[in-house]
């Protein structure tokens, strides 16, 4: 495989988890603002980075569900920048995986961009890498959402979103495809 269909094979379990979660609960995370998203991508990636670190779960549940749940938060976080935060579970579950497919697909494109500039260096990478970027793009984040997005030189919350779910993808393809 190369990396665009590895890529491609890791955003669509990411999203039947969407669906099937979307199945449950509906759209209940478009009352979440953006806000709230950024400090449950934390709550992931930094529960990621306590397991690299302990080598041992509690609970039960390994990485790589957190690192599929960072993809999936970091889409709803896009969809909420897109269309606002809701009172309640708004969006009907055919609409909700059309915004979904959209951010996926721009996803995909930048990862394509990138992946050319940079000539695959991601793959040399450990996956502790893509998790500490992770966390430092969501402290980036958060520094933009207290700034209310007035920034003087970086990309804005979208951006940064787009990246964390990069790196999430990259994680994923090393844990589950390449093995």
């Amino acid at each position: 495989m190369n990396t665009n269909e590895e890529f491609e094979k890791v955003m669509q379990a990411s999203r039947q988890i969407f669906v099937d979660k979307l199945h449950d609960y509906k759209s209940a995370w478009r009352i979440m603002r953006p806000s709230s998203v950024t400090d449950q991508l934390y709550i992931k990636a930094n529960r990621i980075r306590s397991l690299e670190v302990k080598k041992e779960s509690l609970v039960g549940e390994g990485i790589i569900p957190e690192f599929y749940a960072i993809v999936n938060y970091c889409i709803v976080g896009l969809i909420q920048l897109e269309h606002g935060v809701a009172e309640k579970a708004d969006m009907p579950v055919d609409k909700a995986i059309e915004a979904y497919d959209k951010y996926a697909t721009e996803a995909l494109e930048l990862m394509k961009r990138k992946n050319h500039d940079y000539d695959e260096a991601w793959r040399g990478m450990r996956v502790s890498s893509y998790t500490d970027l992770i966390l430092m793009k969501i402290f980036r984040t958060k520094q933009i959402e207290e700034l209310d997005g007035k920034t003087l030189v970086s990309e804005g919350i979208s951006a940064n979103y787009l990246d964390m779910l990069n790196y999430a993808v990259f994680a994923l393809i090393k844990l589950t495809i390449e093995k």
